[in-house]
């Protein structure tokens, strides 16, 4: 077994990208511009728009956050994102999720232009990796895990992959971006009957459904390559979905919870945001 390690994967991307946001700045004058909108006092929303800044400033992407009233309407809150979309200098614009429950997030979302839309959360940039279009903007978790399993060498094509869990964020462009790297795939959820006779099949495991050890040993075979993107706090301890001690003992490779997939995320909104004005700059020039 040998531990994938997202840190150190993390790191080396950030080194790269900060080169190369360099590049950008010195050969075209161009600055990166993110703009981050949270909406009230969510306490976990707050620590993770401050671990975004500071990533921002690592690289050299100049990030700002514009902070709004809980009670604030549906319009205000629509009218503030699309001042940002129509903002010529603006790279790349995040909504912090979740909302407060009376406004739509939906409607929200859907202001954002596709080439702005930094977390991939967008139709238009789902839809286009349903093509395979590489021009979409990939949403960061399940990108994060691509460059995972590239960056440890794990061969994709032809290789089964299952996907536990079929959220709009993590598990639908998951195995959509695991199609467009010739995996077979299946995509298991709530309702599968006879999971571990599907789990036991994966060359692949990517398991991301938010419920505690909900994969154990039994339910994968030998030398499964297992990517664990469940986050699940319980008594101030941070588990995964899979019981890491146990199943690692039958894994070629495994990511830990926490130092797994947890700082891609954020890597690739990074990484996204780069994209977004270097191709801002190459349609222009």
């Amino acid at each position: 077994m040998k531990i994938i390690d997202g840190k150190a994967v993390s790191l080396s991307m950030r080194e790269e990208l900060k080169e190369n946001i360099a590049e950008l700045k010195e050969k075209y004058g161009k600055t990166l511009n993110l703009a981050v909108i949270i909406v009230g006092n969510d306490p976990a929303s707050e620590i993770y728009v401050k671990n975004k800044e500071k990533a921002c400033l690592e690289v050299g992407i100049s990030s700002f956050t514009v902070k709004l009233d809980e009670n604030i309407s549906q319009a205000e809150l629509e009218n503030e994102v699309k001042k940002y979309a129509a903002d010529s200098d603006i790279d790349g614009i995040l909504v912090q999720l979740p909302l407060p429950k009376h406004l739509d997030s939906k409607s929200v979302l859907r202001l954002i232009p596709d080439e702005k839309d930094v977390d991939g959360f967008s139709d238009g940039n789902i839809g286009k990796l349903a093509k395979f279009d590489d021009s979409a903007v990939f949403s960061c978790t399940p990108f994060g895990i691509i460059k995972l399993l590239k960056a440890y060498n794990v061969e994709l094509c032809g290789k089964h992959a299952v996907v536990v869990g079929r959220s709009n964020i993590v598990g639908k462009p998951m195995a959509l971006m695991l199609l467009k790297e010739d995996c077979t795939v299946t995509v298991c959820h709530s309702k599968t009957s006879n999971l571990s006779d599907i789990t036991r099949q994966a060359d692949i495991l990517i398991c991301a459904v938010g419920k505690k050890h909900l994969i154990t040993e039994d339910m994968v075979k030998d030398g499964v390559v297992v990517v664990d993107a469940g986050m699940n706090r319980v008594d101030g301890k941070l588990y995964g979905d899979v019981d890491f001690e146990k199943v690692s003992e039958k894994a070629s490779l495994i990511t830990p919870v926490p130092g797994g997939v947890g700082p891609m995320t954020i890597t690739m909104l990074l990484y996204n945001t780069y994209l977004a004005g270097k191709r801002k700059v190459e349609v222009n020039k």
